[in-house]
């Protein structure tokens, strides 16, 4: 049995049926309203997948289009992604991106320097390969014979996108980000892959925070790293309580500038090779600058350089195909 359900306006008039639609008919403006409805939801929806896209986008590629070897490029690198356990973490896992240079895998007797690179924050590994496009760049000198590339390892340095660990061994359980990159990382990859296992053949460098990152870890581990990179980094630690406490002097050992003439010898003995940047409207410029003057005053091998611009990727990416020569340039090669 159907219950049969009734509406009485206010003059009295039945308006409905026994399932309770309307027997009245539409206006024009209501029957619009209705066949609009869905279509603006659906715009609305493909409306906020676009956007979601071009954010998307943006944050893989910051503006430029995706990276992809020009037609003249017949071999190509590989790119790989790989989970390293590291006991200066606790056991934590990290996330690597190894890239593989052209020629690699039917080369099976042949071995490789290793170029370890360090991203700034808020950042993650990929942005070497999708925005500064390392592969391309590699593939592209490759073919062109102009330098015989390393190997790239682009690890995730900190336990998510935005929280910032400086590169450091910081004051907080399980915090130890530098002897990851320095012991961990380094093993993991010597036993990996077919690499040259000496600090002559070893390079670090890094783009803003991983660029300071870089100069403290090879400073902290002379003869580490053959050849030390820095793209518009620091020389003096920020001072963040979470990761250097307040005790002024983890400040001063985490800052290169400070810790330099102590190393000095070292890094003459080791023939240690820094090559760094800055920008004319980036605010560590005088940092840099006085920092190059240090290593003049050392003796320290190094090349410094200023671009014009400001922090951006725009630098970071156009300086990119500098960078990979200058490092196999002074990388040994098996």
């Amino acid at each position: 049995m159907v219950a049969m359900r009734w509406d009485v306006t206010r003059a009295g008039t039945l308006t409905g049926d026994r399932t309770g639609r309307s027997l009245l008919p539409l206006s024009p403006r209501r029957r619009l309203a209705l066949v609009l409805a869905p279509l603006t939801a659906a715009f609305l929806a493909l409306g906020m997948v676009g956007l979601w896209r071009y954010l998307d986008g943006y944050w893989l590629y910051r503006g430029y289009p995706p990276p992809q070897d020009p037609a003249f490029v017949t071999e190509h690198g590989q790119q790989g992604s790989y989970q390293v356990t590291s006991a200066a973490l606790g056991g934590r896992t990290q996330r690597v991106i190894v890239y593989l240079p052209p020629g690699y895998a039917t080369s099976p007797e042949r071995l490789y320097p290793v170029y370890y690179l360090l991203h700034g924050t808020p950042g993650r590994p990929d942005a070497f390969m999708l925005t500064v496009r390392l592969g391309v760049i590699v593939d592209v000198l490759h073919a062109q014979r102009r330098a015989r590339p390393p190997i790239l390892v682009m690890p995730t340095g900190s336990s998510g996108t935005f929280t910032d660990e400086e590169w450091a061994n910081g004051v907080g359980r399980h915090a130890g980000w530098e002897t990851f990159v320095a012991d961990d990382l380094v093993q993991w990859v010597d036993s990996t892959f077919r690499t040259i296992p000496k600090g002559a053949a070893r390079a670090i460098g890094g783009l803003s925070e991983g660029g300071y990152g870089a100069l403290n870890i090879a400073f902290h581990h002379p003869g580490r790293f053959g050849v030390v990179q820095s793209w518009s980094g620091y020389q003096l630690a920020a001072k963040i309580p979470a990761i250097f406490g307040h005790d002024p002097r983890r400040l001063a050992y985490n800052s290169p500038a400070l810790t330099l003439p102590g190393v000095a010898a070292a890094l003459r003995k080791t023939h240690t090779f820094i090559w760094f940047y800055s920008s004319t409207r980036d605010s560590m410029l005088k940092q840099n600058q006085l920092f190059a003057v240090e290593l003049a005053r050392l003796r320290i091998a190094h090349e410094f350089f200023v671009v014009p611009g400001g922090h951006t990727w725009h630098a970071w990416r156009d300086s990119a195909e500098a960078a990979i020569l200058a490092a196999a340039k002074r990388l040994a090669h098996a």
